[in-house]
């Protein structure tokens, strides 16, 4: 049986949405952790296995971690860009808070500065990366910039691509790669929480190579948590490069296209999903697709036909799972996403066997 997961989010925290959506054949659910600790998430975890139990199901659930994923720092409101507005990055400062706008103790600013200013801050890191010229994409490509002006202690960039900009969203530096920590002190203290608390599997973002996984793998064993699974989520060209690497490690393979969307040409996109694919079905891996599988329906009660039909396809490529996420998260019909997905993936198993 083809697993279906949903995220949980505001949308679908309420115990009849969650009864139904599990009532219409979700098998699992995805808790994103790059904006909240698990601590935090005990009660929506006992939500979620007794709502699932008035199915019959033992729910799937996994956690989606921070890792080396590179993300811009809290906004106090969201800031909308508009194409030819310049943007400001400044460097977070550490042991301190990363919010922004307003002059703090942690981002004091420049004399200029007024709330509501087009800025944001990251790690200094990312920040030392960028040159005159490079091309940032932020919120997994909604919002596109060229950089204009670098350094250090701060640097500029023009929007080409306009939209509402809200906190903690990704950022990604076409072309170029930029060395984090597998995984954070905030992801360990996750894992060692989730090794007590039922959970399924850790979805591992942005893995690189065979080296990520088994540092989690170590941090699991070491805490309890042999039994619980690894998903490597590839969402980078080294993640494509060194797939089969992988596969001793992790239990199954993540094809998230939000990311890997952003690190090669989207008109590629298929392909390397379908290479994706392939080398996991001749290594006898699983693999998950995942992003944008129902992305309309966050506003509308009924799919695309395009939508269905990437969803077909990706069974008949022979996916074990598929997964949505803003969908259910935050759209406005959780309980029919899962409906037309469930279908959909029933559709294809039947015609597959034709």
């Amino acid at each position: 049986m083809i697993d279906v997961f949903g995220t949980l989010g505001p949308s679908c925290r309420d115990e009849e949405v969650l009864s139904s959506m599990f009532a219409e054949g979700m098998t699992g659910i995805r808790i994103n952790l790059s904006h909240v600790m698990l601590k935090d998430c005990l009660e929506d975890l006992d939500k979620v296995k007794r709502d699932a139990a008035k199915s019959g199901i033992v729910p799937k659930i996994l956690i989606d971690m921070q890792g080396p994923e590179l993300r811009i720092g809290k906004l106090d409101a969201p800031i909308s860009l508009y194409n030819g507005d310049e943007l400001v990055l400044e460097p977070t400062v550490s042991d301190k808070t990363d919010t922004y706008p307003g002059k703090t103790d942690a981002h004091p600013g420049k004399a200029n500065t007024q709330p509501g200013d087009n800025t944001i801050i990251l790690d200094k890191i990312i920040l030392e990366a960028l040159e005159v010229t490079d091309e940032i994409l932020l919120d997994d490509g909604k919002i596109a910039a060229t950089i204009i002006e670098a350094g250090s202690s701060s640097a500029k960039a023009r929007i080409t691509r306009g939209g509402a900009l809200n906190g903690k969203k990704s950022i990604a530096i076409v072309g170029k790669s930029v060395d984090m920590p597998a995984l954070t002190d905030s992801d360990i203290e996750n894992i060692k929480l989730a090794c007590k608390s039922g959970i399924y599997g850790v979805m591992q973002p942005f893995v690189r190579s065979s080296d990520d996984l088994k540092m989690l793998r170590s941090v699991l064993d070491d805490n309890g948590g042999k039994d619980i699974k690894i998903y490597a989520k590839i969402e980078n060209t080294r993640g494509v490069d060194n797939l089969e690497s992988f596969f001793e490690v992790a239990d199954e393979i993540i094809i998230a296209r939000g990311d890997l969307g952003n690190a090669v040409p989207l008109w590629t996109l298929p392909g390397v999903q379908k290479d994706i694919a392939a080398r996991c079905r001749t290594a006898h891996k699983p693999f998950m697709v995942v992003t944008q599988m129902l992305s309309s329906m966050e506003h509308s009660k009924v799919p695309t036909r395009a939508e269905v039909s990437d969803i077909y396809n990706a069974v008949l490529d022979g996916a074990a799972s598929v997964m949505v996420t803003g969908e259910t998260a935050v759209g406005e019909y959780p309980a029919d996403v899962i409906r037309y997905m469930r279908k959909t993936v029933e559709a294809a198993e039947a015609g597959s066997k034709q």
